[in-house]
C-alpha cells in the first residue's frame, strides 16, 4: 500500500478507533517484561514463536498461518487492515509491527499501547529482529541461539553447494493469472536473492534496482534461466490446489526452448517458506538447494 493510500485508510478508520478508546478501560502497562503480545504480520508471528514465546500471543492476524497453533489465536484483522478496535479490546502491552506501518504505530502509541517496529526485507533484518525481539521480551540467549542455528544451517547448505554447478534461477512471485504477463520476480535486496545464492544459484535479475521488480516477457527469454521457480498467482498459499499449481506448471510448455523448460527445471510452488521472511528460512534455502541441484538428491 502506498503512503498515501494508508494515510486514506487511517482517516476512514479514525471514528472508529476514537469509539474503541473511550470504550476500552484504561490499563496500566505491564512491568518488567510483556506478557500479552499482538503480532501484525505472519513473519513476526513466526519469530515470536521460535523465540518460545508463543503463550504470550493474545492477537494475530489473518494470514497469520504458522505454527498450526497460531490459527487458533484472536484476529486482528488482516497485515494491511488490521482492526484497532479489536486490537485495544485484547489488552496488549505489546505490539510488534513492520516499519511500513508507520502511521499505526503513532496511533497505537497515542494511546499509551508499547510498540516495537521491525523491518527484516533481508536476512540480516531477520537476524536484527530477532534480537531486538528477545531484548523487548527479556529472552536475548534464546534469540542469539535461534540466530546461530540460522546462521549455521545456511552455511552447511551454503557447504553443500559450493561444488556443483552454479545454474542461473528466476524466483517468480507474481503475474497476471494463467498467463507469462505482467511477471513480478525476486530482484536484488531480498532474502529471496540471498537465500539462491545460498543454495548454489545465481538470481538472473539481481541486477534489478528493487526487491520485486515487474519484467517484460521478453527479458525473460533474453535471460534463459536454468531454474524457474514459480509462485506466480499462488502467494495465498491457504487456498492454493493441486489443480492449480499444474496449471501453472504447463503455462511454460508455451516456451519449450528457455533451458528450464528443457530441463525439466520448472517448479510450480506455493509455501509460506518463500513469501515470510524468518525462522524458517533454512527450509526456503534446502528446498531452493534441492531444485536447484535435483542431481544431488539421487
Amino acid at each position: 500500500m502506498t503512503a498515501c493510500g494508508y494515510v486514506a485508510f487511517m482517516r476512514g478508520a479514525l471514528l472508529a478507533f476514537a469509539l474503541a478508546v473511550a470504550a476500552v478501560p484504561a490499563f496500566s502497562q505491564t512491568a518488567g517484561s510483556p506478557q500479552r503480545i499482538i503480532s501484525t504480520a505472519p513473519s513476526i508471528t513466526e519469530m515470536i514463536y521460535a523465540l518460545g514465546l508463543g503463550d504470550r500471543v493474545v492477537g494475530v492476524t489473518e494470514f497469520c498461518h504458522y505454527p498450526p497453533e497460531v490459527r487458533e489465536k484472536p484476529k486482528i484483522g488482516s497485515y494491511l487492515r488490521p482492526n484497532i478496535e479489536t486490537m485495544l479490546s485484547l489488552r496488549p502491552d505489546l505490539v510488534v509491527l513492520l516499519n511500513e506501518h508507520g502511521l499505526l504505530s503513532d496511533r497505537l502509541r497515542g494511546v499509551g499501547l508499547s510498540v516495537l517496529e521491525l523491518q527484516h526485507n533481508n536476512l540480516e533484518g531477520i537476524y536484527s529482529s530477532l534480537r531486538s525481539l528477545g531484548k523487548r521480551t527479556g529472552v536475548r540467549e534464546a534469540a542469539e541461539r535461534r540466530i546461530a542455528e540460522i546462521q549455521a544451517a545456511l552455511e552447511g547448505i551454503r557447504g553443500k553447494a559450493a561444488s556443483l554447478p552454479r545454474r542461473t534461477v528466476m524466483f517468480i512471485v507474481g503475474r497476471t493469472p494463467g498467463t507469462i504477463q505482467d511477471v513480478v520476480v525476486v530482484g536484488r535486496g531480498s532474502f529471496l536473492n540471498e537465500l539462491i545464492a545460498v543454495a548454489g544459484g545465481q538470481n538472473v535479475f539481481a541486477d534489478a534496482g528493487q526487491y520485486y521488480p515487474r519484467i517484460p516477457r521478453e527479458e525473460i527469454y533474453a535471460r534463459r534461466p536454468d531454474v524457474i521457480v514459480d509462485m506466480g498467482d499462488m502467494s495465498d498459499t491457504d487456498v492454493v490446489t493441486e489443480e492449480h499449481r499444474r496449471s501453472v506448471g504447463k503455462l511454460w510448455e508455451q516456451v519449450p526452448s528457455l533451458p528450464a523448460v528443457e530441463q525439466n527445471r520448472v517448479y510450480p510452488v506455493a509455501d509460506d517458506i518463500f513469501v515470510v521472511p524468518g525462522p524458517r528460512v533454512v527450509e526456503a534455502a534446502q528446498s531452493l538447494f534441492e531444485m536447484i541441484h535435483p542431481e544431488a538428491n539421487k
